[in-house]
């Protein structure tokens, strides 16, 4: 019984085992076959690669710059006389032109010191016997009643020394009498003189005189402050009732049209910047506006330190929109070049600073390094490594090595939607086509 026992129990362990292997390798064969299946009947996803070729366009070369928007022009006012603030006509930001009333003071006094040199001026002219009606008139000496009277005594004394001596000559005049005579036309000589010299004294003093009535003349209409240069007030110094002194600033004032856009250029362009270049630059507060000028001024020396050299470009504003201080980026104008190698922007690949290409040459991808040049539009220029008649890849860069063939091993070359290539004109497909065989199926069921 036990020996039985034994050989049942090994029999049903080896039926076990011989069933569990069957089922195990009919399992295999199904994924086998399910598998080939797969791989026969199933379709590997086509690479699609639009083509572009090398263009010439003009590309307009240019240096970067960015500088600080500064007034050409900014007066700081100042009052040239003093006295007692009555009127300020202005306020800060306010538009201002040439010759326009700033501030008023008070004219009293300084119209009384006008009066006085006046009564000075007109009293020396009626001495030197001036027409008031022509001031500016000159006249004779001989018209001076100071000078017309001492050559009248002169004359006079001339006169009776000459009868004197006549009388002494007949015996009928005194020694004494001839001599008192003589000393009377000395005094009478002397007394004309003194009336010339005190004229000619009269006449310097006229031009003093003169003076001092314009300088006080100049004074009073001091006492309204006018504007010397068309412009914006950007700071108002003074306020009505003040007292202030002469040279005492009262507003500064900015001139807004044009403006000065000053940058430093660096050195290595100073052979590309000419007077009268375009300019075009944005600023922070109109960031989607684009603003112009052209290059005035250009320093002619090095600045050590920075290795640049100063530019300065005038800068229309008649709408105000910019201001003094503003911080500008933009681009100088230097020349615009024609048929330049370009290639469009969907054509290069960039890896680590690394620009390249993918080069279609007899159906096979070569990727080919690339120096870039300015950007124009769509387009960048191509500096070296083109000669200008390659076919380029355009689409899927990231797929493509080099290598590759497009439109080989059973591929199919189409145009945008399939159909004839040579109609098509730009897309290729670079994948398998697909191969036959159903889906297989295990046996071991």
């Amino acid at each position: 019984m036990a020996y039985r026992s034994s050989f049942c129990y090994w029999l049903v362990l080896t039926l076990l085992l011989v069933t569990g292997l069957g089922c195990s390798q009919g399992a295999s064969k199904g994924k086998q076959g399910q598998g080939g299946g797969q791989r026969g009947g199933g379709a590997r996803t086509n690479i699609s690669v639009q083509t572009a070729t090398v263009q010439r366009i003009a590309v307009q070369r240019q240096v970067d710059l960015s500088g600080t928007l500064i007034s050409p022009d900014q007066a700081r006012v100042s009052s040239e006389v003093g006295g007692i603030v009555r009127d300020v006509l202005v306020e800060i930001g306010q538009e201002v032109n040439a010759g326009q009333e700033l501030v008023r003071l008070d004219e009293k006094e300084l119209d009384l010191a006008l009066q006085r040199a006046e009564s000075a001026l007109r009293q020396t002219e009626v001495q030197l016997g001036m027409d008031p009606a022509r001031p500016n008139q000159p006249t004779n000496d001989e018209n001076i009643a100071a000078i017309r009277t001492a050559a009248a005594n002169r004359d006079d004394a001339r006169a009776q020394m000459a009868r004197a001596q006549e009388l002494v000559s007949k015996g009928l005049l005194s020694k004494a009498e001839l001599d008192t005579t003589d000393t009377r036309v000395k005094i009478t000589e002397a007394a004309y003189q003194a009336a010339v010299e005190n004229v000619q004294s009269l006449r310097a003093s006229l031009q003093d005189r003169r003076a001092s009535f314009d300088l006080a003349k100049k004074k009073l209409g001091d006492a309204v402050i006018r504007a010397p240069l068309a412009g914006s007030i950007y700071e108002r110094l003074v306020q009505p009732g003040e007292f202030i002194r002469e040279n005492t600033p009262v507003v500064t004032i900015v001139r807004m049209n044009p403006l000065k856009l000053r940058t430093a250029v660096q050195e290595k362009y100073a052979n590309l910047i000419r007077p009268s270049q375009n300019v075009d630059f944005k600023v922070e507060s109109y960031p989607k506006d684009m603003f112009h000028g052209r290059i005035a001024y250009i320093s002619p020396a090095i600045e050590q330190g920075t290795r640049t050299f100063i530019a300065e470009i005038l800068v229309d504003n008649p709408a105000r929109k910019l201001k003094p201080g503003f911080f500008a980026q933009g681009q100088i104008l230097v020349s615009r070049d024609e048929g330049v190698m370009a290639v469009p922007e969907q054509t290069i690949s960039s890896l680590a600073g690394v620009a390249s290409v993918f080069v279609i040459e007899n159906g096979v991808v070569k990727q080919q390094t690339v120096q870039l040049g300015e950007r124009e539009d769509k387009y960048f220029e191509v500096v070296s490594g083109l000669k200008g008649d390659e076919i380029l890849a355009a689409s899927n860069l990231n797929e493509l090595v080099s290598g590759m063939r497009i439109g080989d091993g059973g591929g199919e070359e189409t145009g945008p939607a399939g159909g004839d290539p040579a109609a098509g004109g730009g897309e290729r497909r670079g994948g398998k086509g697909r191969r036959g065989g159903g889906e297989g199926k295990g046996n071991g069921q």
